[in-house]
């Protein structure tokens, strides 16, 4: 499976990879929309994304997430009834929300913000 994986010394936080994580599945440029998060620090920034581990699995009342066949760990927003524990469950604090949403959204590692990035900070890697 392929992961989204981390490199904070090498980001400079500009912020591209969130922009264009929004872009592509909100159709619009809000970095409080993206399904990974940078926040800039006194030293380097922290990259917040899903390591695709699974406990917000084992949490959802409703088994509104499972995995799909590539193992990532997906919301049916059919099923979710938007209570948002997987939210406060979460280990990376990578499952996010957003008043404009009733479901929580993450990383689906689809690899287009490893695209955006000058630096290298974020890349893909096999798990």
């Amino acid at each position: 499976m392929k992961v989204l994986k981390k490199n904070p010394e090498k980001c400079i936080a500009c912020h591209a990879c969130e922009e264009t994580c929004s872009k592509l599945y909100f159709k619009e440029e809000n970095r409080e929309k993206a399904c990974l998060r940078i926040k800039e620090t006194d030293s380097y920034p922290e990259i917040t994304t899903c390591t695709q581990c699974g406990v917000c699995i084992d949490i959802c009342p409703v088994v509104a997430l499972s995995r799909d066949k590539r193992g990532i760990v997906r919301v049916e927003k059919k099923k979710c009834v938007g209570c948002f524990m997987c939210v406060g469950f979460c280990p990376e604090q990578a499952m996010f929300m957003h008043d404009d949403y009733i479901e929580p959204f993450k990383c689906v590692s689809c690899g287009q913000c490893v695209k955006v990035c000058p630096t290298g900070a974020i890349y893909m890697s096999e798990e």
